[in-house]
C-alpha cells in the first residue's frame, strides 16, 4: 500500500497556472484510474484532470477557487490491494506558503531582518525570475515596467508571479493601497492601514447599485467575467479604427454550390465559406505582414508564424476563439478540416488550452447571426480582426467592354478594425482591399 501524488497537469506551452473549479470526489472516496477526479480552469478553457491510479483519496491539498502552479501536488491517492477507505477528512488547507502570500495586503506590519526569509518576496537581482506570457501580457496591458514586476511579490513556484498576485497588484495599486513600484511586500500592509484608518465612508462608487421597476439581476459566469475584461483591456490598450469595404463574391458562393456535396462525398467534411475566407486573408498577410504582429512598447514584433483565430459561439452564447496554427501551411481540404474540428471541439467543451493560444490574427463571422456588417474589437495582443457579414443578393451595377448593366450579385461586407498604433489608414484600407479582391477574383473553375 503507497501513496500516489496526483499534480496539477501540463496544459499548454504558456499555461503556468490553474484554477480549481469542483472537487468531484472527496477525501475517502474510492476512485478509478482514468476517473474525473476535479475540473479546473486556465483563463481561456475548462478541462476535466483525470486520477492517474486507482485506489482511495487520501488527502486534498488545495480547496475550490485556488489558483494552482503546473506541477504541483494537489492530491495524495492511496493505492494498493490493502487500500481502506479512510474516514472522510476535512479538506486540507492549501500549503502554507500559498496561504501566506495569497492574503499579503492583510498581515499586520512586522519589522523584519534583513536575514529573515519572506516566502513571497521578490526574486533576488542576481536570478533570473520567469514570467508566464499571461502575466507579461497584462503587465503590458497595464503598463507596469518590468522594474515594478521585479518588485510584485510573486505566490507561485520559486517565488513566480501568479495571474492571481499581478491583477491583486493592479487592483491594490488602482484602489491606493500601493503608491510606488518599489514597495516591499511586508510595507503594503501599513500603506493600506495608513489610508484605511480614515476612510470609514463608503465612496459612492462602493454603494451597491438599486434597481427599480420590473428587473432580473443575472450574475455573469466566469467565462463572461473574462471575456468582459479582455474586450475592456483592449479598448484600452489599442485605438480602434475599423475600414469597410464592399465585396462581390458571386464566384466564390456559385464554386461551393457546385462542389460542396463532392467535397463532403471525398473528404467526410462539409466545406464552408470560413475556410475560404482564412484563404484568402492568409494570402493577404503575407504581402502586408505587419497585419499579423503586436506591439511591445515602442517595438513592432512581425509574427511569420502566421495562427488564425476563428471567433466561435458557445451553446451559452460565449464566444471563444480557437486558432488555427500555421495556416498558410495547409491547403483549403487541411483549412476546412481544421475549422470544423476546432469549431466541434468549442461547442462540446472539448478545446485543448493549446487550442485558443498563439494567433497572431482573427476572422469573426458576424454574417452567421445575420449581421450584414460588425465592428470587432481586437483580440491581443494581435493587432487587427476581420469581420465577414452575411452574403446578400443585391442588384449591382456590372462594368463590361459593351456597356454597363445591372445584374443579381453575390454581395458581402467586410470590416477591419486595427491598432492605428503602428497600422494607419492607408495600410488598413489597401489590406482590405486585398482580401476584397482575392475573395471577387475567386477561380469558379477551381479544382478540389
Amino acid at each position: 500500500m503507497s501513496l500516489v501524488d496526483l499534480v496539477m497537469p501540463k496544459l499548454g506551452e504558456s499555461i503556468m497556472e490553474a484554477t480549481i473549479l469542483k472537487w468531484h470526489k472527496k477525501p475517502g472516496d474510492t476512485i478509478k484510474q482514468d476517473e474525473t477526479v476535479l475540473d479546473i480552469a486556465t483563463d481561456k478553457v475548462d478541462s476535466e484532470v483525470p486520477s492517474t491510479a486507482e485506489g482511495v483519496i487520501e488527502e486534498i491539498l488545495f480547496k475550490e477557487n485556488d489558483v494552482v502552479p503546473i506541477g504541483t501536488v494537489i492530491a495524495k491517492i492511496r493505492v494498493g490491494a490493502n487500500a481502506a477507505v479512510s474516514n472522510n477528512q476535512p479538506v486540507v488547507p492549501q500549503k502554507e506558503e500559498y496561504e501566506e502570500a495569497s492574503v499579503v495586503e492583510e498581515i499586520p506590519y512586522q519589522p523584519v531582518s534583513p536575514t529573515s526569509t519572506v516566502s513571497s518576496s521578490p526574486a533576488s537581482p542576481n536570478k533570473m525570475r520567469f514570467y508566464s506570457p499571461l502575466v507579461l501580457n497584462i503587465a503590458q496591458e497595464e503598463g507596469i515596467s518590468m522594474a515594478e514586476l521585479e518588485n510584485i511579490p510573486g505566490t507561485g513556484q520559486d517565488g513566480r508571479v501568479s495571474k492571481k498576485d499581478i491583477l491583486a497588484y493592479v487592483s491594490n495599486k488602482a484602489n491606493g493601497k500601493q503608491t510606488s513600484a518599489t514597495i516591499q511586500p511586508t510595507q503594503v500592509a501599513p500603506v493600506a492601514a495608513q489610508q484605511t484608518a480614515p476612510a470609514e465612508q463608503p465612496s459612492a462608487n462602493n454603494l451597491p447599485a438599486v434597481f427599480t421597476g420590473n428587473v432580473e439581476v443575472i450574475e455573469m459566469d466566469r467565462m463572461r467575467k473574462l471575456i468582459a475584461k479582455h474586450m475592456v483591456d483592449s479598448k484600452h490598450t489599442s485605438p480602434h479604427v475599423t475600414s469597410f469595404a464592399e465585396c462581390d463574391v458571386t464566384n466564390l458562393v456559385l464554386w461551393r454550390e457546385k462542389v460542396k456535396k463532392d467535397f463532403e462525398k471525398r473528404e467526410g467534411e462539409k466545406i464552408t465559406y470560413t475556410p475560404l475566407f482564412i484563404e484568402a486573408i492568409v494570402k493577404c498577410i503575407k504581402k502586408y505582414p505587419w497585419l499579423s504582429s503586436s506591439v511591445d512598447g515602442d517595438k513592432i514584433i512581425v509574427k511569420k508564424d502566421l495562427n488564425i483565430g476563428m471567433a466561435t459561439a458557445l451553446p451559452s452564447g460565449n464566444l471563444i476563439v480557437p486558432v488555427i496554427k500555421n495556416a498558410d501551411q495547409l491547403n483549403l481540404t487541411g483549412l476546412t478540416k481544421q475549422v470544423n474540428n476546432l469549431a466541434n471541439a468549442a461547442r462540446t467543451g472539448k478545446l485543448k488550452p493549446d487550442d485558443t493560444v498563439g494567433g497572431t490574427f482573427t476572422l469573426t463571422n458576424v454574417g452567421t447571426f445575420g449581421s450584414i456588417m460588425g465592428t470587432p474589437i481586437i483580440n491581443q495582443p494581435q493587432v487587427a480582426i476581420m469581420a465577414v457579414g452575411a452574403i446578400k443578393k443585391r442588384p449591382m451595377v456590372i462594368e463590361t467592354p459593351q456597356g454597363d448593366s445591372i445584374a443579381i450579385r453575390h454581395m458581402m461586407y467586410i470590416s477591419l478594425s486595427y491598432d492605428h498604433r503602428i497600422i494607419d489608414g492607408a495600410l488598413g484600407s489597401t489590406f482590405l482591399n486585398a482580401v476584397s479582391k482575392e475573395l471577387e477574383n475567386f477561380d469558379v473553375n477551381r479544382s478540389i
